[in-house]
């Protein structure tokens, strides 16, 4: 009887040790497939990590790109500045007051016009070497040519003026001669012009007609202030 409860005392100790190593064996499945799940994610891990990588480089390059293109836009805008802003700009008609007064001294063998330009405009602007001059008469317009000077363009700073010079033959004959009624100006490189009462003697002498004697020098020929 003791024979046999031994033994059945040693298989119960042998199947509770089975059991026990049936438990550990899950157990360490368990814990062999818990790492598996890190292990698996971390493939996972770099892929996402890559794609931020990607994302970022891409909007990273997004943005440089975008930098760039502000930048470029800075510089062209500054560039703009220098060329389109006031002093890149031309001075337009509407922008400029014109006026004119005779400029003649006693003894010039020449009477001479000159002609005011005052920036009145929101900023610097440029004028080129000559505006158009057309003088009035009773026998019709006669355009002035230009003395052929070229000292450049010139920048006219804002609420500032500039003059240049109209010269034409005094009337010393001692006839009627030809009428002067008006000045037309046009600033360089416009087309709206302006219409201005004519300031200096009342004639020209009679010509031959053979071409204009009125003559208009480049801007700032004539120095009457600034």
């Amino acid at each position: 009887m003791r024979f046999h409860k031994l033994t059945f005392a040693a298989v119960v100790v042998a199947a509770g040790l089975t059991l026990t190593a049936c438990q550990n064996g899950e157990d360490g499945a368990a814990q062999g497939s818990a790492p598996a799940t890190p292990a698996a994610s971390t493939p996972s891990t770099p892929s996402s990590s890559g794609g931020g990588s990607s994302a970022g480089s891409a909007n990273q390059g997004s943005g440089q790109g975008s930098a760039g293109t502000s930048s470029n836009g800075k510089g062209t805008a500054a560039g703009a500045g220098s060329g389109g802003s006031a002093k890149g700009g031309k001075c337009r008609t509407d922008d400029l007051e014109i006026t004119a007064s005779d400029s003649t001294v006693g003894g010039d063998a020449e009477g001479t016009v000159a002609v005011q330009l005052k920036n009145r405009g929101s900023g610097d602007c440029t004028l080129s070497e000559y505006a158009g001059v057309d003088v009035k008469t009773s026998a019709g317009s006669l355009s002035a040519k230009r003395t052929g000077e070229h000292p450049g363009p010139a920048v006219l700073k804002k609420g500032t003026s500039v003059y240049f010079g109209v010269n034409y033959p005094l009337n010393t004959s001692g006839g009627s001669g030809v009428r002067l009624t008006g000045l037309v100006v046009t600033p360089p490189d416009e087309t709206k012009s302006v219409t201005l009462a004519w300031p200096g003697a009342a004639t020209l002498p009679v010509t031959d007609g053979s071409g204009s004697p009125i003559k208009v020098g480049p801007i700032a020929s004539a120095g009457q202030g600034g």
